[in-house]
């Protein structure tokens, strides 16, 4: 009898767990890389550094959620968001942790890593840092961080778990 790889021995709620903190630690580390380590919290909003012909760095405070929606511009508004985002994560986490399938759970620990990272930044900084910015042909994507990312595919991967579920974990 061969040894399972490591990867078939997680659980699904391990799997989710793996996922929420992968996505929190690389969201936060490219964030405090970049604020600090290349010293980005000292540029202007919307300065932009041009690292490829279709991509830029560039220093964006975002008082709202996902595309600049919802702006909170004074305190109870960044509260009413916090609060919102909390609650979101702390449903999300449960729903992560009693989930029997692997892709739901990982997908679930990416939305929940990135919500934290980012109410991370609201707690801290009272906006959410963002960085990256891809363009080409003439074509413009919103400015974002590793924790919308993270959100990003972990949404793809629960409606591919909803619509097509996958026998495989």
């Amino acid at each position: 009898m061969t040894p399972r790889h490591w990867s078939e021995r997680l659980s699904a709620r391990e799997w989710g767990l793996v996922a929420t903190a992968f996505a929190l630690a690389f969201d936060q580390g490219s964030k405090i890389a970049l604020l600090y380590g290349f010293n980005f919290h000292a540029m202007r909003p919307g300065q932009a550094i041009r690292v490829l012909p279709f991509f830029n760095l560039v220093m964006m405070w975002n008082p709202g959620i996902s595309y600049g929606l919802f702006p909170a511009h004074n305190l109870w508004g960044s509260l009413a968001l916090g609060l919102f985002s909390a609650i979101a994560i702390v449903a999300l986490g449960w729903w992560m942790w009693r989930s029997e399938r692997r892709l739901l759970a990982s997908g679930l620990g990416l939305v929940v890593g990135g919500a934290i990272g980012n109410l991370i930044d609201r707690l801290i900084y009272g906006a959410v840092a963002d960085f990256f910015h891809f363009h080409a042909f003439g074509y413009d994507w919103y400015v974002f961080n590793v924790a919308d990312a993270a959100i990003t595919f972990g949404v793809i991967a629960l409606l591919y778990d909803a619509l097509l579920r996958p026998d495989a974990n």
